[in-house]
């Protein structure tokens, strides 16, 4: 099951307490998933089990509506949708101008504002779109969500009802429908929160979590990687600065102090400039070691520079 599916069987458990929301949430799947024919017959497409449920469940709930589902498989995909017939009947109309389908001038392109006024039917509203239309990336891979839907008002409308629940959100145009997007895990986390879907945003974090933790140590390694790399140059340059001294001039041509360091860096090229310093006698501090490299390589190029 794909973590979108997770999510929204999740949310399809979710019992809105009050008969507003209910209405907010019913809304918002049919504006999405629904398609009104004939006079007044609705009909509602979706390929998630749990949705179509949500649907029948709060249809007969909210307007005692009768309705029909019919199961079908896709040859193509061979997968299963999930298409519910709302057949003309008593109530049908005055339903579908109820939830702010349709009004005195025809097809309702927006979001009546009727149906948001408060924050518990704003997540119940944003929590019908996302069952309708709704999709978020597998964690594990990048943060990313959707909510799809066939207008630009609707479109527009959701990014509103998400600004007012401080979640940042765009629109943008593909293959003719228009697309809500989310990008980044706060914002989604805050979504998956807002709608009641804990159990999916506990989820979320705990491998938003693991994943920093293993970026973390990625990050430490690498440096770690980095710098020893850098280390084991700058011994190589000193070993070679000290192999070209005693072979052009001697080691005793050196002042007793970088004779110690010179024999201990030949002995020891591996070690760090700090474990060369501990291995000194008696043990030196990892600057006076870096200066006494220095020392050693700038008597290395000056015998160059006259030679």
């Amino acid at each position: 099951m794909s973590f979108t599916a997770e999510v929204k069987d999740e949310l399809s458990r979710i019992e809105p307490e009050h008969a507003a929301c209910k209405k907010a949430e019913l809304s918002a799947l049919i504006r999405i998933e629904g398609k009104l024919s004939g006079k007044y017959r609705l009909e509602i497409t979706t390929e998630t089990a749990p949705v179509a449920r949500t649907a029948v469940r709060l249809l007969h709930d909210i307007y005692k509506l009768k309705t029909e589902i019919t199961t079908r498989k896709s040859v193509l995909h061979k997968t299963y949708n999930y298409l519910i017939t709302v057949p003309a009947q008593l109530g049908l109309e005055d339903a579908i101008r109820d939830m702010g389908i349709i009004s005195p001038s025809g097809l309702e392109l927006g979001i009546d504002p009727s149906l948001a006024k408060k924050p518990c039917c704003t997540a119940s509203y944003l929590r019908g779109a996302f069952l309708g239309g709704g999709f978020i990336s597998d964690p594990r891979g990048d943060f990313h969500f959707e909510l799809t839907c066939g207008h630009e008002a609707l479109a527009n409308g959701l990014v509103a009802l998400l600004t007012k629940s401080s979640i940042p959100s765009r629109t943008q145009r593909r293959r003719g429908n228009y697309i809500v997007y989310i990008k980044g895990a706060e914002p989604i986390l805050d979504f998956l929160a807002l709608v009641g879907a804990h159990r999916s945003m506990l989820a979320m974090e705990n491998v938003r979590v693991t994943k920093s933790v293993r970026n973390d140590v990625n990050r430490r390694l690498n440096a770690e990687m980095a710098n020893q790399a850098k280390s084991i140059d700058a011994s190589l340059e000193q070993v070679k600065a000290i192999r070209l001294l005693i072979e052009k001039r001697g080691i005793d041509s050196l002042p007793p102090a970088l004779q110690e360091l010179a024999r201990l860096r030949l002995s020891h090229p591996e070690v760090s400039l700090r474990e060369l310093g501990e291995l000194a006698k008696p043990p030196l501090s990892k600057s006076a070691v870096y200066h006494r490299v220095r020392r050693i390589e700038a008597i290395a190029q000056e015998y160059l520079a006259s030679n």
